[in-house]
């Protein structure tokens, strides 16, 4: 669905005023959460993850809604995040790779290729500012589209949308009447109050990683993942006396389960006597942890009688982290299983992800999705939830409206190519992770390495694992993917990696 819309006054003010009608919405978002870390399973087998990890809530939520068992973002987690607020895909936003400091490359160093200069500043209000942010990309949010229909819109936890000392670093700036937590870093210093979440004890933040705004929490044995949640209930709460006329929006963006791995210490010693190493049992800790803040969520809803108006949709925005022995056990690579690789990788383990949607009165109970959705999508879907069709934006949407497959009542996905654009170079050399580009069409994905130009084809239907590289097997459909792949990324007026030698960029896919 790449198209304008209008927004038109009467549309607009017919939806505010069916507002009480409108469903409440929930995202929860998890940070660097593998497809497989989850009691959930999100395949045709359960798998000895499935068996390792315990998060009940989810299991809670896929009885009573459905699971999508091929749902897909980013490989890191800026360019998911802004591809979600701008219903734009990554190669069209060109914030390819991970935001923090303002005109200030994050990209690793490669001897032979250059990264592009990409879009290191992360998107902005369009109409929120008066001069253009430099190589930044100007955009409308679905959260302000939302909150000028009549939402009352809450944000809770990780940004990442926009470098430091731009507009947008701050989630007030795309429509959001509360921000907690919320700030330009992609990351934390630590999830342990004990180190008030990276601040001395004068309240300096010591790394820009430093989570702000939780200072009643410092010193209190509180863990971060806990803290924001009791902060997004005390909104809620403040939303159900004082603004209930209104739906709202809720963002419950959690930084977990994003490194430092820090132990969580109300579910760390039942993974030891599981028999995890001291590693796998943090991180299982942490996954508990986030499982609990969704527990806490429903809670709230069955407890105030909200169940039956409020959507709850979970996602994840990359791969699970699978690429340092720091902080996962070795052999590395494999913490996704079946999946190969992890985050920072175009092949499944970076870039398929855990998601679950409960819509009382639209989705069925204990349903499956095995069609394919990608992050993008989210803008238009939550736009049609809430009612809102018609709309003025600036940037184009590539994402279409995955509600026709809530509803079963169609499929977005027929005859759609996905696309994934990664010019840049991430901190990781492990299967997949670099330079690449990638398209999926039906169950065919070919990825394409900018620097080797290398291709690999695997049928994921047959191979989720992607063992079996079948390119030289089958040139004539590597030449119709590469085609495909091609022209979308012109399209998209997409960034390559530059050849140093040269000083160009390198081959198109379907150049060679």
């Amino acid at each position: 669905m790449k198209n304008h819309l209008l927004l038109l006054s009467a549309s607009l003010a017919t939806a505010q005023v069916q507002a009480d009608n409108r469903p409440n919405i929930i995202l929860f978002m998890v940070d660097d959460m593998g497809w497989q870390d989850t009691s959930v399973p999100f395949w045709t087998e359960r798998t000895p993850l499935n068996n390792t990890y315990e998060t009940p809530n989810m299991e809670r939520l896929a009885r009573e809604g459905i699971v999508f068992t091929q749902a897909y973002a980013a490989a890191i987690s800026s360019p998911s995040r802004c591809s979600l607020m701008t219903g734009s895909n990554a190669a069209r936003h060109r914030v390819t790779n991970w935001t923090l400091r303002k005109n200030q490359s994050t990209d690793q160093k490669d001897s032979d290729i250059a990264p592009p200069e990409w879009n290191v500043n992360g998107i902005y209000s369009a109409d929120k500012v008066e001069n253009p942010v430099e190589r930044a990309f100007g955009c409308r949010s679905f959260v302000d589209i939302l909150h000028d229909s009549g939402y009352y819109t809450i944000h809770c936890g990780k940004a990442h949308w926009g470098a430091m000392d731009t507009p947008g670093e701050r989630p007030e700036h795309f429509g959001f009447d509360v921000n907690i937590a919320g700030h330009a870093a992609g990351g934390l210093a630590t999830y342990l109050s004990e180190r008030n979440y990276g601040h001395d004890s004068q309240g300096r933040a010591l790394t820009p990683m430093a989570t702000p705004g939780l200072e009643k929490y410092w010193g209190t044995g509180t863990f971060l993942t806990d803290a924001l949640t009791q902060e997004a209930l005390h909104v809620l709460d403040e939303w159900k006396n004082e603004k209930s006329d209104a739906p709202f929006y809720l963002y419950m963006s959690h930084y977990a389960v994003h490194i430092p791995i820090d132990r969580d210490p109300r579910f760390f010693q039942k993974y030891l006597d599981k028999g995890l190493s001291t590693k796998e049992a943090a991180y299982a800790s942490l996954l508990e942890g986030m499982d609990q803040s969704l527990g806490k969520l429903l809670d709230w809803l069955d407890h105030n009688g909200k169940v039956e108006n409020t959507v709850v949709i979970f996602m994840s925005d990359n791969g699970g982290y699978a690429n340092g022995s720091h902080w996962r056990d070795e052999p590395l690579y494999m913490q996704n299983a079946p999946l190969r690789s992890g985050k920072g990788s175009l092949l499944e383990g970076g870039i398929r992800e855990p998601m679950l949607v409960r819509w009382p009165g639209h989705v069925k109970p204990l349903s499956r999705c095995n069609k394919y959705v990608m992050i993008e999508d989210f803008f238009p879907t939550l736009l049609e939830m809430g009612g809102v069709r018609k709309y003025r934006v600036p940037q184009t949407i590539d994402g279409r409206s995955f509600v026709p497959l809530l509803t079963e009542k169609g499929d977005p996905s027929r005859r759609r190519a996905l696309i994934w654009n990664y010019p840049n170079i991430w901190d990781g050399s492990g299967p997949g992770i670099s330079l690449n580009c990638a398209i999926r069409l039906g169950p065919w994905k070919l990825i394409y390495n900018y620097k080797s130009r290398e291709k690999e084809l695997y049928n994921i239907e047959s191979d989720i694992g992607e063992t079996q590289n079948l390119a030289q097997e089958r040139p004539d459909l590597v030449r119709k993917l590469s085609r495909r792949l091609g022209r979308e990324l012109r399209m998209m007026q997409a960034q390559r990696p530059i050849v140093k030698t040269t000083g160009e960029p390198c081959a198109w896919p379907d150049e060679l």
